[in-house]
């Protein structure tokens, strides 16, 4: 995550400025990994799919064992109170996160009853319409949901997308193209991932190893009312190097076009181009 400015923290039931600290040396989560975060977007005076976004952290909590403290509707309100700082104009990036505070009699499973929770806006900007990225494979895949927590957007999950980052990196590329544990394609080290052929669009099915995505499912359903025939399918590396366009999608930039696949190159092409306009459109419907 870039360095952000302007930041507030919501912890202990009040919103403070800045980077407040909230966590303690013993707490499960700081040196057990007992966390989880969702990540929402406030962008043009617009919060989309807020309420899904503050829901899942909650399920997100419960597959790691945790008890939510919040529900969404509370959430939600606490995420608009915060929001009434910034200008309608700014880009803020909202996690709601909770995590363990004491554990068993073995240390290990989190107390379910002791959870902490707060939420951080941060101001950080949208990529440019411009931007694009490259990707290439890693050798890193991954997990499933009988070796790693992948029903959950867990913290503990993350060291494993940051390795296959630095290893695209080391290769001069932006980032990874991903694969699960039976080599077929997952989604990238950062977000889902789509792929059109003939004008139609393609992407992996769940299969349970990693998270469809909300904004992932906001760009099918887009797409779809618009006549786009969208696939969910079991998709190979192949398969990409044979597609007419390819573009990540995620909640932190929405949608970026992919310009190469190794030595396969792409062009931002139009079902990309309107994939993004439907998106700020339907946004703006939200107002």
């Amino acid at each position: 995550m870039a360095v952000g400015k302007n930041i507030r923290t919501y912890f202990d039931g009040q919103w403070h400025n800045g980077d407040a600290p909230i966590m303690r040396a013993a707490d499960h989560g700081a040196w057990l990994g007992s966390s989880v975060f969702d990540g929402a977007r406030f962008f043009d005076g617009l919060a989309p799919d807020l309420e899904a976004h503050c829901d899942r952290v909650n399920r997100s909590a419960e597959a790691l064992m945790l008890t939510p403290t919040v529900t969404t509707e509370q959430m939600v309100e606490i995420v608009r109170e915060g929001l009434e700082s910034y200008a309608k104009g700014s880009a803020v990036y909202i996690r709601p996160m909770y995590w363990g505070i004491d554990g068993d009699a073995t240390a290990i499973v989190p107390q379910q009853d002791s959870t902490g929770f707060a939420i951080c806006l941060e101001e950080i900007p949208m990529a440019p319409e411009t931007a694009s990225v490259t990707l290439t494979t890693t050798r890193f895949r991954r997990p499933v949901l009988e070796s790693a927590v992948v029903n959950a957007k867990a913290g503990c999950l993350y060291p494993n997308n940051a390795r296959m980052l630095q290893e695209a990196r080391s290769k001069g590329f932006s980032n990874a193209l991903v694969a699960d544990a039976l080599g077929h394609v997952a989604e990238t080290a950062t977000a889902n991932i789509f792929m059109v052929r003939d004008g139609e669009v393609f992407t992996p099915t769940p299969n349970g190893t990693f998270l469809a995505g909300i904004t992932r499912a906001r760009h099918i359903n887009n797409l779809s009312a618009d006549g786009v025939k969208v696939h969910e399918s079991v998709l190979s590396f192949e398969d990409f190097h044979k597609a007419d366009e390819v573009f990540m999608t995620g909640n932190m930039n929405k949608i970026t076009p992919v310009v190469a696949l190794e030595d396969t190159q792409y062009q931002v092409g139009p079902v990309a181009r309107r994939a993004r306009e439907l998106y700020w459109d339907w946004a703006a419907s939200t107002r």
